[in-house]
């Protein structure tokens, strides 16, 4: 945990921010994988980690947002769970860890919420993700599942997502061990990935890299040399020379802050001709975008300009024809690049999405589009300093949303088709980094990794 007072400022500012009544913070419980007693490893969740730093099942925190006390709620572990769990701290020191002066049994939790409700006092709930703490919640209550959801607290969500938006020092050192140890899973991934080598055997030695280390993964890792699939989970085939394989994966620092990055590598240690352009575009694409980043700058701005270094590079290989302006406004780019640039980081791999994506990264102003591609945008507002964002432009050749629109001659007067017959069968690039909004721009978060074409082939291999 970070020390006491830093949960104590937390919760602090977040009472001189909103008004009156409770806020209730289920924190997660054990769930099971395939029987009651078999159990997924276990995750707090994050806004509980933010506000009371707890990373134990079964704890509810509350907050009085007119005394600003806080309360935690929880169980003394008695004898037949330490038999299994061995000795664990008290409910009332796990409490004062964290600067809480108030605790009680879980069984006092529905009196005080019902007392609360029925004496006019607003309870206030953020957005809630998991079945078994609605389920809970209910319970406690004594309402139907419907109506939790109307509990949810729009202007105390909002305000949450603003303190966690801007990270302090101490949640950049974190957000930075945790690069420290995804560097070596990349530098893993680029010398594993040679002819004859699988996919599985790749993944096995990043995911053992990172438990060696006390960590794990911050999401399920995309390895795989079908990188046009976006979201690729498979690690079924056999490396072959002359494949791309795209390394999408990251770790967890000791106190769950997250890291995201890809590199796409060359099989065998060499891009070839036509590799190397699609490379070197996506390449040059970040760049500028990361370049261009500065507090009040909107992210949907730098989407646009990735799109447009993206496209004008494309266009010397003939894929792409007339006007840029037309290409990006039209929406025929997404044929290539067909999700957002980026989103938050920090104890979210995708940062306080479970809070409601469009508040998190839409607000006055921006309207989420429901255009194809432009709607998986998923930051559009303008940054501010101390957020950390993901830069992860990409090109892909899906042969199926290739024929779809071919088929349906779709900005047939700025794609030719013809010419991307000759990629079908490329796969994809994406190139990421995690990144640090200062006063006056921005900077690449962590020890520099590999990803200019002559860093990432001589790294393949040795």
């Amino acid at each position: 945990m970070f020390n006491r007072e830093t949960y104590q400022q937390r919760r602090a500012a977040l009472v001189r921010q909103t008004g009156k009544g409770l806020l209730v913070l289920p924190g997660n419980g054990d769930s099971p994988s395939n029987y009651t007693d078999n159990i997924l490893p276990f995750r707090q969740d994050s806004s509980f980690l933010y506000f009371f730093g707890l990373d134990l099942p079964d704890l509810v925190g509350v907050i009085d947002l007119e005394s600003g006390e806080a309360t935690l709620y929880g169980d003394d572990p008695g004898l037949d769970a330490i038999v299994w769990t061995g000795p664990l701290p008290t409910l009332a020191a796990q409490a004062d860890g964290v600067g809480v002066t108030h605790s009680a049994p879980l069984s006092q939790l529905p009196d005080r919420l019902r007392t609360a409700r029925q004496t006019g006092r607003t309870l206030h709930l953020l957005p809630q993700y998991r079945p078994q703490n609605r389920i809970r919640l209910a319970d406690w209550l004594g309402i139907n599942l419907r109506e939790v959801d109307v509990l949810t607290s729009p202007d105390v969500t909002r305000a949450v997502i603003q303190l966690r938006a801007v990270k302090s020092l101490e949640e950049i050192a974190e957000i930075e061990n945790a690069l420290a140890i995804t560097k070596q899973m990349h530098l893993t991934a680029m010398r594993m990935a040679q002819p004859g080598v699988t996919e599985q055997s790749i993944a096995g030695a990043i995911e053992g890299l990172a438990w060696a280390h006390g960590r794990r993964q911050s999401y399920a890792p995309i390895l795989s040399k079908r990188g046009e699939v976006l979201h690729n989970h498979h690690h079924d085939n056999t490396l072959v020379a002359g494949d791309l394989l795209l390394n999408d994966s990251g770790a967890e620092s000791p106190l769950h802050y997250a890291s995201d990055i890809t590199r796409t590598i060359p099989v065998g240690g060499r891009f070839n001709d036509r590799q190397r352009a699609i490379y070197q575009t996506v390449l040059d694409s970040q760049l500028a975008a990361i370049a261009a980043l500065k507090p009040g700058v909107p992210y949907l701005d730098i989407y646009e300009l990735s799109a447009r270094v993206l496209i004008e590079g494309l266009k010397p290989l003939g894929l792409f024809k007339g006007d840029t302006d037309e290409i990006i406004h039209s929406g025929a780019f997404a044929l290539i690049f067909p999700h957002g640039l980026g989103h938050m980081l920090g104890l979210d791999v995708h940062d306080m999405e479970a809070l409601n994506e469009d508040w998190v990264g839409y607000g006055e102003g921006y309207q989420r589009s429901h255009d194809f591609g432009r709607k998986s945008l998923r930051l559009a507002r303008p940054v501010q300093a101390g957020w950390v964002v993901t830069v992860e432009p990409g090109i892909y050749f899906i042969p199926t949303l290739i024929d779809r629109w071919q088929a349906e001659d779709k900005f047939t007067h700025l794609i030719n088709y013809a010419r991307f017959a000759d990629f079908r069968d490329f796969g994809g690039v994406r190139i990421e980094d995690d990144i640090l909004i200062t006063s006056d721009g921005a900077r690449v978060l962590g020890d520099p990794i590999a990803k200019s074409i002559a860093e990432v082939e001589a790294c393949v291999g040795h």
